[in-house]
């Protein structure tokens, strides 16, 4: 069976003048799965999820989205990501079915109020909160909106960077869910983070990144949280 590669770096390198930010970075996350990418701040998790999106313009190398040249085609292949920042940027004096329309009409998606109510439902946002202006919305809230807007776009992948920074435990949790809800309908998700628990929690795969490159991946579902921590540490330490 062949394996569809949607996110794919081919030996990728990122400068910022004389910073080298990304060194020969060879990643791939196919259809289905959850890439976590571990490291220190600095490590280069932000720019690689920053240069998929084509925020940075690589110095040298591949980037691929489904198979195709971000480089060559970039209005084509951003069309198919979705993209969650720690803080989702949304409309606070709007409310959230309505942040979600407005955002889905900006890409050439119409939904009707019934629409959005099960995408924002679907996504694990309580039907009482629909309505309720965005800025009265936790931190958890505003990130199930994030996942809706992704869900309605019909995105292929879906970037996260440090989702569950600032959520308490339960929310962390619920959000790993949904996450692994949206990798088990065929989405691929890279998600730059710090959290060990949580990348061992919904990952399939994780990438230690470090001084940008990756160091050591690992299969998560069979790497023990223990010899992870130990791991990372190591890398973060400059023991490995």
């Amino acid at each position: 069976m062949t394996t569809t590669n949607i996110l794919e770096t081919r030996d990728l390198v990122v400068d910022y003048q004389q910073h080298r930010a990304i060194d020969r970075l060879n990643l791939a996350v196919p259809a289905g799965c959850v890439y976590a990418l571990l490291g220190g701040n600095g490590a280069g998790k932000t720019t690689t999820i920053s240069t998929f999106l084509g925020f940075n313009r690589p110095t040298g190398g591949q980037v691929l989205i489904g198979g195709r040249s971000l480089q060559e085609q970039p209005d084509l292949v951003k069309a198919e990501l979705a993209y969650l920042p720690e803080n989702v940027a949304l409309y606070d004096l709007l409310s959230g079915a309505e942040n979600l329309r407005f955002f889905c009409a900006l890409a050439g998606i119409e939904l009707s109020r019934d629409q959005a109510g099960r995408l924002l439902s679907d996504s694990g946002l309580q039907a009482d909160a629909h309505d309720k202006r965005v800025g009265q919305y936790s931190k958890g809230m505003r990130q199930k909106v994030g996942l809706a807007i992704a869900s309605a776009k019909h995105a292929k992948a879906m970037l996260l960077d440090e989702p569950t920074s600032g959520l308490d435990p339960s929310a962390a949790n619920d959000f790993a869910q949904r996450i692994r809800a949206a990798a088990d309908g065929g989405m691929a998700v890279l998600m730059a983070t710090h959290d060990l628990f949580n990348a061992k929690q919904v990952a399939d795969r994780i990438g230690i990144m470090k001084q940008g490159r990756l160091v050591e991946e690992f299969d998560a579902h069979s790497v023990q949280h223990d010899e992870l921590e130990t791991k990372y540490l190591a890398h973060a330490r400059g023991l490995a």
